[in-house]
């Protein structure tokens, strides 16, 4: 796995919607779906299904760089389904 780091706004938004750094890191490994970011080409969107919230799908909006992965925000996505 390569390296992850985050925005404080991600950091910021996890804390505040109660997402664990294991989730996330969990959804770049292995996630159940990855797509380029419509709004942005540069960004990537990792989905993941997370058990601990009954199955919910995780948004993982992401960015890849030379040294790893920024993560940009995280939530669990209502319009997504799994």
């Amino acid at each position: 796995m390569r390296p992850i780091r985050y925005t404080l706004h991600a950091v910021f938004v996890m804390r505040q919607r109660e997402i664990p750094a294991d989730w996330v890191e969990r959804a770049l490994a292995t996630p159940d779906a990855d797509e380029v970011d419509p709004n942005d080409g540069g960004l990537r969107r990792a989905f993941a299904s997370v058990p601990e919230r009954d199955g919910r799908m995780l948004r993982v909006v992401y960015a890849e760089e030379p040294d790893g992965l920024r993560v940009i925000t995280a939530f669990l996505d209502r319009g997504r389904s799994r």
